[in-house]
């Protein structure tokens, strides 16, 4: 169906609350708390909602699969997605952060950095003239420094309970971190109307 605009949610706990969101804005579907449905339809039929991980959000919404998405800063940035940011949607509100033990930074020489936020940690040191090994986690960042495999991470920092507890603590913040809801650029050019009627709606109780 043409006229429905097609939504890519993010699976998970943000998933959930911006699922809350819009139900607020008046835009949600009923989604059965049993409901194993990737695909589901508001009442009326304007709107369609999909769930996906969250680091895919941004490609379905690139790639024109989804007109419309909600996914992190981080997860927009790591991707560089080719998308129109249209709002902040102040949900799963976090920070990037370096992190270490106190004075990893200040040693010399080349600078081991576990991550799996590559392509941010790459911008953010190169930015400081500080030359890194970068080296790819996708889990447990926080071993990395207490194992000796390198000296910071980088990675998203919500409480810093987890730092604490093994004796790590942030070092650098590099960027506030929190949902956006984004759009395909063709679909903002010929579903304006509704694009912006979503828009306008989350607005209204943001």
């Amino acid at each position: 169906m043409t006229d429905t605009l097609d939504i890519a949610l993010p699976k998970g706990r943000l998933g959930e609350k911006v699922v809350k969101l819009l139900g607020e804005a008046g835009m949600g579907c009923e989604l059965g708390e049993d409901s194993r449905k990737l695909v589901l339809e508001s009442g009326d039929g304007s709107l369609r909602f999909f769930w996906v991980k969250p680091a895919d959000v941004p490609i379905y919404v690139e790639r024109g699969a989804a007109d419309a998405g909600v996914a992190g800063k981080d997860v927009l940035l790591e991707l560089g997605a080719d998308v129109y940011e249209l709002l902040d949607l102040g949900l799963g509100k976090c920070r990037m952060c370096v992190a270490g033990s106190p004075g990893a930074l200040e040693r010399p020489g080349v600078l081991r950095v576990a991550t799996k936020f590559v392509n941010i940690a790459t911008r953010h040191f190169q930015s400081r003239g500080r030359a890194i090994d970068i080296i790819k986690l996708n889990g447990s960042i926080e071993l990395a420094p207490i194992l000796g495999l390198s000296d910071v991470i980088v990675d998203i920092v919500e409480t810093g309970t987890t730092l604490r507890e093994n004796n790590l603590a942030v070092l650098e913040e590099i960027m506030p971190i929190s949902a956006r809801l984004i759009a395909n650029k063709a679909a903002f050019r010929f579903k304006h109307e509704k694009v912006e009627a979503l828009c306008a709606a989350l607005s209204r109780i943001l």
